[in-house]
């Protein structure tokens, strides 16, 4: 799972959310608590949001890097011990 780096004691802000009638209800019947749910999915919101973003923005680096292996192999291969 991704993760986003922030400090535990970041400063709160109230925000309204607007949920579906029977997903809260289900939400407060398993005592599940609801602000902390809501932080969990923005952060891994975030979290595969600078993901997806990184790797278009290398994507051709990336590209470049797989195709120079494709046709030279790994650098220092030879000094692999497995």
């Amino acid at each position: 799972m991704l993760t986003v780096n922030r400090p535990r004691s970041a400063p709160r802000r109230a925000t309204n959310v607007s949920l579906p009638e029977d997903l809260l209800s289900e939400a407060k019947a398993l005592h599940i608590n609801i602000s902390q749910a809501a932080e969990a999915g923005v952060a891994q919101a975030i979290a595969r949001t600078r993901s997806e973003r990184w790797l278009a923005e290398n994507q051709e680096a990336i590209e470049s890097s797989n195709a120079f292996v494709e046709k030279y192999g790994l650098p220092l291969a030879k000094y692999r011990m497995f």
